[in-house]
């Protein structure tokens, strides 16, 4: 273990340099009315024990509370960006989060060699862990977060529920004992009727849960889920309750202090998810009346003074469509998605809960709680949106700019251009959050800031954000827990073409096809030799876009060019420049950013048009009479073969070479940040060979199971 200092002098001009380089990546672009008072004592030094943007997003009010900052980090995390930001940094281990950031004697060493006075968990890892918060109060230093009996009490969702009982709070018809195997949960199910939900007793994040409509998938969901709690919690008990079927997902965020004294700061709407994870959150919710909302904030306040709460945390209820509401489970930490509440209230939840920890009372009332306008967050993660809504990305972001020119945007990431996206850890880039005094307001603002949002090097999820934000279900605000599996039943595909937006994005790949073709031909603005003939001021293309093939005319003048398409006229004007991954055009005077991703010497062309990829192919006459005469690609046949469609690491691996397999049979399981993945055949046949083991780490495309 490691620890990285400098002298007192250096430290402090070194430190100042960094903040200000870095603090654009890390920004917080919001209206905190929370007045920063550096008289009031609390700590001198704060270790996070955590990485990445929540990391990031804690040193952030540390720095304005004058506070020193001590990071961790793994060997692979070394120059990340959250190791950079800080004042100090220790290594606490290798890679695997088992060996660095879970590791607890690692973590309390670090306190030690830094002398740092208390700990902000930020959220997973050790946020919950009550062993942590025990060890940390043993050793005299300040755990910023609530008591080991509030951690325990609300951690595990059976004792969770019987409290909340207690509290008056309304609870969901389940089993409150821990299921002890399969065939009890196939039991259990029977007598609450289905459908029911699988969960792990321990944790939360989507991760060892499932539903269950029948006998068979109670089995499988028993067996997915007490083993993806045992490898995200080290805690495979399970429980079940009823599923109530198209819900909300709507939570109430509560700020508790040491003295008695709770708020709550209004909910927010979380019912955009994808195996059972958000994907996109705002506040408030357009489905609560001030009635509902007052009487789930009083039972949160209630469930939170039960356990004699001090901390900000986060009460979760399901909503059903006649605004009953039953509570699922209770977070004891910071959220994800705690900057929408912060931009609605004003508050900056992290600075309160560092106020709380030192003992100070709160400096609000709940009269003092309002809702001041609207906001909108969106999850980026490295993900590929067109394999179940999200499969896991890895890679190095090649180019990576943040839309942070748009007034009203704020960006939490722990990432830049060049760092990289490891199947160690959660695949998130950053959230995404934009404010406006009305919803449309800040829905509008959203979509700019997705298309003006340059991610380079990974597959990410701007297309499925994109998508969510502006279609009608979602604006209207009708949507449920099940948004996604209802608006893209056969799964998400991308954006579909209108014939208005397949002209302008014929016009823009053939404007800019012919505005590289003019740029080849100069050189500091003059033509590269005297044998160049004058600029053609007309174009014949042929353009290739989704299987169709148009013919179009080009012509230009300065910066406007004038494409004919079915003989429509489309007129562009922009600066085109080709240098930059953002292609702000006017087409038709309406104004559009695209995003060149890639361009070739053979006319082929991706542009990003809202938030999708689209792969066009310009041609010139010649090039097109030509083209025809080159071989086709026989695409492979995949019916007989089975490619990891992730990187991650194999769990078990179910059939040998010889084995019958039938059409839809798991032949193994693939963990991708800590998720577990079913992979099964497309057709029945034979194994003849199998090319992976349990404990193998596979990339995107490896070949797994081969058929006869």
């Amino acid at each position: 273990m490691m620890a990285y200092r400098s002298s007192a002098a250096f430290q402090g001009v070194l430190s100042a340099f960094k903040h200000v380089c870095l603090r654009p990546r890390c920004g917080v672009i919001c209206r905190y009315s929370t007045v920063y008072d550096t008289d009031e004592k609390t700590f001198d030094k704060i270790l996070i024990a955590n990485r990445g943007e929540i990391a990031c997003r804690v040193m952030k009010t540390c720095k304005k509370m004058g506070i020193n900052t001590v990071a961790i980090h793994s060997d692979v995390d070394s120059n990340a960006v959250h190791v950079k930001m800080a004042d100090e940094a220790v290594c606490v281990g290798p890679a695997p989060t088992s060996q660095s950031y879970l590791n607890m004697d690692a973590i309390m060493a670090a306190i030690q060699q830094t002398g740092a006075q208390a700990v902000h968990p930020g959220y997973g890892f050790l946020s919950e862990n009550k062993e942590f918060a025990r060890r940390l109060a043993a050793g005299g230093v300040t755990f910023i977060g609530p008591d080991t009996y509030a951690i325990q009490a609300m951690g595990d969702k059976i004792e969770s529920k019987l409290i909340a009982k207690t509290a008056k709070v309304n609870t969901i018809p389940g089993y409150d004992g821990v299921v002890k195997d399969a065939e009890e949960a196939v039991k259990i199910a029977a007598e609450i009727g289905y459908p029911v939900m699988i969960k792990a007793s321990a944790g939360g994040g989507g991760k060892g849960m499932r539903i269950a409509w029948n006998e068979e998938e109670t089995r499988e969901g028993f067996r997915f889920s007490s083993q993806e709690a045992a490898s995200s919690f080290g805690d495979d008990r399970l429980l079940i309750e009823k599923f109530i079927d198209n819900p909300r997902h709507i939570e109430i965020q509560v700020l508790a202090d040491k003295h008695g004294n709770a708020l709550w700061l209004n909910e927010r709407e979380c019912s955009i998810q994808r195996r059972n994870q958000k994907v996109v959150e705002e506040a408030p919710s357009t489905f609560l009346d001030p009635d509902t909302r007052r009487k789930m904030g009083e039972q949160a306040v209630s469930l939170a003074k039960t356990v004699k709460y001090s901390s900000a945390g986060t009460v979760e209820f399901l909503v059903d469509s006649q605004k009953n509401f039953y509570f699922l489970e209770m977070n004891t930490r910071l959220q994800v998605e705690h900057p929408i509440t912060e931009c609605i209230t004003g508050l900056d939840l992290v600075h309160q809960m560092i106020r709380i920890a030192k003992g100070y009372k709160l400096q609000h009332k709940q009269s003092d709680i309002g809702i001041n306008g609207w906001a909108i967050e969106s999850r980026v993660y490295a993900e590929d949106p067109y394999k179940s809504f999200g499969l896991p990305s890895v890679g190095r972001l090649s180019q990576y700019q943040e839309p942070l020119s748009f007034a009203d945007v704020r960006v939490d990431s722990g990432i830049q251009e060049g760092s990289d996206i490891s199947i160690y850890y959660d695949p998130m880039i950053s959230k995404l959050v934009t404010y406006g005094s009305t919803r449309a307001e800040a829905l509008k603002k959203m979509e700019n800031a997705l298309d003006n949002y340059v991610i380079r090097g990974v597959a990410h999820n701007i297309p499925l954000l994109r998508a969510i934000i502006v279609h009608p279900r979602f604006v209207s605000g009708d949507i449920n827990t099940k948004f996604l599996q209802e608006v893209y039943p056969d799964g998400f595909k991308g954006h579909v073409l209108t014939a208005g937006g397949r002209c302008d994005l014929l016009a823009t790949a053939a404007a800019l096809y012919v505005a590289a073709q003019l740029r080849s031909q100069k050189f500091l603005g003059n033509l590269r030799v005297s044998s160049v003939p004058p600029e053609t001021r007309c174009w014949e293309l042929l353009v290739e876009l989704e299987k169709g093939v148009y013919m179009l005319s080009v012509s230009h003048s300065g910066q406007n060019y004038t494409v004919e398409v079915d003989g429509e006229k489309v007129v562009l004007s922009g600066e085109w420049d080709l240098a930059s991954p953002l292609l702000p055009i006017a087409i038709n005077g309406k104004y559009r950013t695209y995003q060149c991703l890639q361009r070739s010497a053979s006319g082929e062309i991706t542009l990003q048009y809202l938030g999708t990829s689209f792969k066009l192919r310009v041609l010139s006459k010649l090039a097109a009479s030509l083209s025809k005469h080159m071989p086709e690609k026989i695409p492979e046949d995949t019916s007989s073969i089975l490619r990891s469609p992730m990187p991650g690491s194999v769990v078990a691996v179910s059939v040998k070479p010889g084995d019958r397999v039938a059409e839809g049979q798991e032949i193994c399981v693939i963990e991708a940040m800590k998720m577990q993945n079913s992979m099964t055949v497309a057709k029945t046949g034979k194994v003849k060979s199998v090319h992976c083991k349990a404990g193998d780490t596979v990339g995107e495309g490896d070949l797994l199971v081969e058929l006869e």
